[in-house]
């Protein structure tokens, strides 16, 4: 079943870019480490998930490309044809040459409106190309005008017109202290309205990532190209084949189906966090040498202390036991509602997950064995002689997410800014309900 990528604005462009590029030298190395059957067939699998292929050979990735000026689309569209090994479809992209100016609401009340039934059309044209739609995943960040506003219309509308197909939604979440002064805004307008109309939302943190570019990657200048490359990275390891519980022995044919009937078992919790382990630099990959109990004992620490990297890692603190309220939890733990476990690499078969069926792990009114599900494969990812990625339905979102609210109301208080909102059709009581949402949310994940 095929996956069609939106990329929206900016941000989801340069992300889609280098998904599409981590993707496809992955499957590259499938044959290349591992010459088999079950090689070739993790290539026919990434390849039907991800990319149509011509009469030719040629591969063009499942995406349409949006973005209200024309630049980094050429960019993007330009960098993948260089790559030799794959680009993007020649009418597969729709933008104008007048942004958004950062502005949610003419994002969301002009721009998306207008421009509806052209990028209904794109959409429909690459879903037509699909023998089987396994669903939709969309690019964007919260921060900006394009990607956030005309990002949530145009999630509105594919909710509309697929109904019951699933939608995942990749936010990348702004610096905290970003140059864009009413990125609190937009982050409180864009993730109330998504969690109405997404299956699941993907959550990457600016900060977050760009430690890892520092501090793992050792990285020195570090770049909007280097924080996309992790990110296409985790993300990469979530989307390409794995063996699943459901499927054994076949790679997964529907993987957004599975991860979102897996991870999001109650609609009022649908925020997802992602951290991948080992993360180095490429240079160092050949020196390296990691063993599954070491991998899987760091990660479900990284799990208990909400950590998105091995480095720093409180070791002190615990889970609970079983079924302790939650005043009584130790400081710093961070409960989960589900999570989803994804080992690729060299003796996968031996790896035991089961640190992290421990019922403490998770709230109490839902059983651990079907609040924990894993996914394996032999092949390494991206070079990786052993990886594992956690996606975590969890309370590891709740710090930023608080804030976020937190100063977007600050600002509300005072009425700052709220002009440039109400002059493009954003009434005050539309801020209100988003408010009044993402509190609701906040309790939620705080009571797990």
């Amino acid at each position: 079943m095929s996956i069609v990528t939106v990329q929206l604005g900016q941000c989801g462009n340069q992300v889609g870019q280098e998904l599409f590029d981590v993707i496809s030298s992955d499957t590259n190395d499938a044959q290349k480490y591992k010459p088999s059957a079950q090689g070739k067939a993790y290539d026919a699998c990434s390849q039907e998930r991800f990319f149509n292929e011509s009469i030719t050979g040629e591969l063009s990735a499942r995406a349409v490309l949006i973005d209200m000026e024309p630049k980094v689309i050429a960019q993007a569209m330009a960098t993948a044809a260089k790559s030799g090994r794959w680009k993007y479809g020649d009418q597969s992209f729709f933008c104008q040459k007048q942004g958004s100016g950062n502005n949610w609401a003419n994002g969301f009340c002009v721009h998306g409106p207008r421009h509806e039934e052209a990028v209904a059309d794109l959409v429909r044209r690459e879903v037509e190309r699909c023998d089987r739609l396994a669903g939709i995943l969309t690019l964007m960040s919260v921060a900006g005008g394009t990607g956030s506003g005309v990002g949530t219309y145009v999630t509105q509308c594919l909710r509309d017109a697929y109904p019951h197909s699933f939608i995942l939604n990749q936010l990348t979440w702004p610096y905290g202290t970003g140059e864009v002064i009413v990125q609190n805004y937009n982050s409180v307008l864009t993730l109330s309205r998504l969690y109405q109309c997404s299956d699941a939302i993907l959550v990457h943190e600016n900060d977050t990532v760009h430690r890892i570019c520092a501090q793992l990657m050792n990285i020195k200048h570090i770049s909007f190209g280097d924080v996309n490359k992790v990110i296409a990275h985790q993300l990469g390891g979530v989307l390409q084949p794995a063996l699943t519980e459901e499927t054994h022995s076949q790679y997964s044919r529907n993987p957004m189906g599975e991860l979102t009937a897996g991870l999001v078992c109650h609609p009022e919790y649908r925020l997802l966090s992602v951290c991948s382990i080992p993360q180095m630099p490429s240079s160092s990959q050949a020196y390296s040498a990691f063993t599954w109990p070491g991998l899987l004992k760091h990660l479900r620490q990284m799990l208990i202390t909400s950590a998105k990297m091995e480095e720093g890692i409180d070791w002190q603190v615990r889970a609970p036991p079983a079924g302790q309220g939650t005043a009584e939890r130790p400081s710093g733990f961070n409960r989960s509602l589900a999570n989803l476990l994804i080992l690729r690499g060299k003796d996968v078969s031996s790896a035991s997950a089961c640190g992290f069926m421990d019922p403490a792990l998770y709230c109490p009114w839902l059983p651990a064995e079907g609040a924990f599900s894993a996914w394996r494969s032999p092949l390494p990812f991206n070079r990786y002689e052993k990886s594992a990625t956690l996606v975590s339905n969890s309370q590891s979102l709740l710090k930023p997410l608080d804030l976020m609210v937190g100063k977007a109301w600050n600002m509300f208080a005072s009425r700052a800014y709220v002009h440039q909102y109400t002059k493009f059709g954003i009434a005050e009581e539309d801020f209100l309900d988003s408010f009044t949402c993402l509190e609701q949310v906040i309790s939620n994940y705080r009571h797990l």
